[in-house]
């Protein structure tokens, strides 16, 4: 069944301005950037994280570390996925024991992802603290997971679905609600 497009709930305006204000906030929860590594979560959080470095560092002038963290193996759910998962690259430029890591990822939703990324970076170091970016929070959380900085929270029921598009994978930016032809997500 195909998606059938519902809502545009975000634009590419709207992108830019939230991820320009979470850079903000970033900054001021840190009290700077020092020892702070963006860390985008494999696959749409990686090019969010480069957007929040490229913000960072033409606001403050500090390139800040980024890298991106493939999670599929830590997945608890990797073998209702599909026969072959794909395994996208980790790929973390600097150590992350003390480091202040600010996860980035596109949606948050039941919490899962989020649990089997911090699986996967206790494997790699032990980071002083972690944060978390969303662009959307969608809610039905089942695990006690939340974000530290969230661009938008969008109520949705579970038979819809938040696609975020950027423009890098999709040719374009926004993020829409979706749900399947007949209701079932």
């Amino acid at each position: 069944m195909a998606l059938i497009e519902k809502a545009i709930v975000m634009s590419e305006g709207d992108m830019e301005r939230i991820l320009r204000r979470i850079a903000v906030e970033i900054v001021e929860r840190n009290k700077g950037l020092e020892d702070v590594v963006l860390l985008g979560i494999q696959r749409r959080g990686v090019y969010l994280a480069g957007r929040l470095r490229s913000i960072l560092k033409e606001t403050e002038g500090v390139k800040v570390p980024a890298g991106e963290l493939d999670i599929t193996l830590y997945r608890d759910d990797i073998t209702t996925l599909q026969e072959q998962p794909i395994v996208h690259s980790t790929s973390i430029p600097v150590d992350i024991a003390g480091k202040k890591l600010v996860l980035v990822d596109d949606v948050l939703y039941t919490g899962r992802t989020i649990r089997a990324a911090l699986d996967a970076l206790m494997d790699l170091g032990r980071p002083d603290r972690v944060q978390l970016v969303i662009l959307v929070d969608r809610g039905h959380r089942e695990l006690p997971i939340q974000a530290d900085y969230i661009g938008r929270t969008v109520p949705t029921s579970k038979a819809e679905t938040v696609e975020v598009r950027v423009w890098e994978l999709d040719g374009e930016d926004k993020v829409v609600i979706c749900e399947r032809n007949g209701g079932v997500a």
